[in-house]
């Protein structure tokens, strides 16, 4: 998949175009229906078949105090749409000239000027342009106007009652719901970090972990403990992940993921690695001495292999 990094970006010889347009937080079951239909109709018009997103939610520019974390980073949602079959990605900066532009303005420059659009894949709620002066009954008079149709996009409903979206994905985690999110998803909930030196308690207990930095990509989920998998150079291994500040211990940070690769006893310091959660096996628990946080710690590999096998 081509990636371009804005307007500027888009080479002046560039196809016609099937294009969907949306913040693809998570690239979750309900976006990748979409790309799937993007692609057939790319595929039938012979088009190319390009999604264009934005670096942040605009949130983060628009009502910061009003922005919700992200499912993912801007890397990861190019990682992810790059699964997808699109053609290409158009990435564009949000940032402030780009929402003060006018509706007409906005289609014109990266839809009609820029992508060469000749389909363009919306749900039924987009809005666009200055305060989201624009929608779906104006994105279909422009289209008459510079030459491309409209389709609109059915939500995806899995209960038949609520579609899938980010805002739900987001619940399921903060409730430490990593299966229900793997559904929605259609792929494991999935930090990535770079793994640095931590206090070596893991260690001390037999059960060394690799720490993941603060500054990891991705919504961590609710504290716990989960079954999952780290990746580490395109290799996965099974492993025991704890999400939380390991109240049994004094000093520890908030939101510490630290993840005990099973049978293994590998390096892996200043590596950038993957950590993705398939099922939570407990909460976070303070015990009382050492000992009893051996026992339990064995009693959660032992669920991680039956989990994981």
């Amino acid at each position: 998949m081509k990636v371009l990094r804005g307007v500027a970006d888009i080479p002046a010889d560039w196809p016609a175009s099937a294009v969907s347009i949306g913040k693809f937080d998570g690239v979750h079951a309900g976006h990748r229906a979409v790309i799937a239909e993007l692609q057939a109709l790319a595929d039938q018009g012979g088009l190319a078949s390009v999604v264009v997103t934005f670096d942040r939610h605009p949130l983060a520019v628009l009502a910061p105090h009003e922005c919700p974390q992200t499912l993912i980073s801007t890397d990861q949602k190019l990682a992810l749409l790059a699964e997808t079959g699109a053609h290409a990605t158009l990435l564009l900066e949000f940032t402030a000239a780009l929402a003060a532009l006018s509706p007409v303005e906005f289609i014109e420059s990266i839809l009609v000027r820029g992508l060469h659009a000749r389909t363009v894949l919306v749900g039924r709620d987009f809005r666009f342009g200055a305060r989201g002066a624009g929608d779906v009954h104006l994105l279909q008079k422009l289209g008459d106007r510079f030459g491309f149709t409209v389709r609109l996009i059915d939500d995806v409903k899995p209960d038949r009652m609520r579609r899938v979206s980010s805002t739900w994905i987001r619940e399921l985690l903060t409730r430490g719901e990593v299966g229900a999110a793997t559904t929605l998803l259609g792929h494991n909930p999935t930090v990535r970090g770079e793994v640095v030196h931590g206090a070596k308690r893991g260690r001390e207990l037999g059960f060394p972990t690799a720490n993941l930095s603060p500054a990891s990509e991705g919504l961590i989920p609710a504290d716990g403990v989960y079954a999952g998998w780290l990746t580490d150079a395109g290799i996965r291994y099974p492993a025991a992940i704890s999400v939380g500040n390991n109240p049994t211990f004094d000093g520890v940070a908030q939101k510490q993921v630290e993840a005990y690769v099973l049978d293994q006893d590998i390096d892996l310091y200043d590596h950038v690695v993957e950590v993705s959660f398939v099922e939570r096996i407990r909460g976070m628990v303070a015990f009382t001495g050492i000992d009893p946080l051996i026992v339990q710690m064995h009693d959660d590999v032992s669920k991680v292999r039956g989990i994981l096998a």
